[in-house]
């Protein structure tokens, strides 16, 4: 879900530069505002006892992220780091709530965006639950097809490489890289020049 960015600096939005690999908030932080990337590409992360990285989600232009948290007033349990040079809009946590009154259609927009990430999680958690690695990548890449418009076979061209792949379903990148070559010899993916193809 996005808000029109003409809404977003009448509510006194801040634009921010992060360059890949910045934080925009850390786990634990209190939420202070509402974001919504204009450019670029971010990861919410945290990490197990081990040190392992798992990623929650990752978001591209036009989306927003952490507003669960910002409506809630809860620390963020995960982080939002920069996966690539991003443009970001914030907007104060009382000057966001001062945008819903005066416009109450975006409650509806929020609360539709908020359901679809609890669904997205949902079924994500069950895959990470799968043994079977090649399911697990199966089903990951059957949610992004979900909002994919054409559905054809190797259609679609999956936006992360094997590491992000590996963190957002809990695998290493040693298993996920065997798991794709045999996907890829029974005909479930396609490899071409390093970009999964589903």
């Amino acid at each position: 879900m996005a808000i029109k960015e003409i809404l977003l600096h009448s509510a006194e939005a801040i634009e921010e530069q992060y360059n890949a690999g910045e934080y925009v908030f850390r786990e634990g932080a209190i939420p202070e505002y509402y974001y919504q990337i204009i450019e670029g590409t971010l990861k919410l992360n945290s990490y197990n006892n081990e040190g392992k990285e798992f990623i929650q989600n990752i978001f591209t232009d036009g989306s927003c992220f952490g507003e669960s948290m910002l409506v809630l007033g809860k620390p963020y349990p995960v982080n939002a780091v920069a996966l690539s040079k991003c443009t970001i809009l914030k907007v104060s946590r009382s000057q966001f709530f001062q945008l819903l009154q005066k416009h109450p259609d975006l409650f509806a927009e929020i609360y539709t965006a908020l359901a679809d990430n609890t669904f997205e999680k949902q079924a994500l958690m069950r895959t990470i639950t799968t043994e079977n690695i090649e399911g697990r990548l199966t089903e990951i890449m059957d949610l992004m097809k979900e909002s994919h418009a054409n559905r054809d076979k190797f259609s679609l061209e999956i936006p992360y490489n094997k590491q992000l792949l590996a963190s957002l379903t809990g695998l290493s990148i040693e298993s996920t890289a065997a798991a794709l070559q045999k996907m890829e010899e029974n005909n479930v993916v396609k490899i071409k020049d390093k970009k999964i193809f589903y």
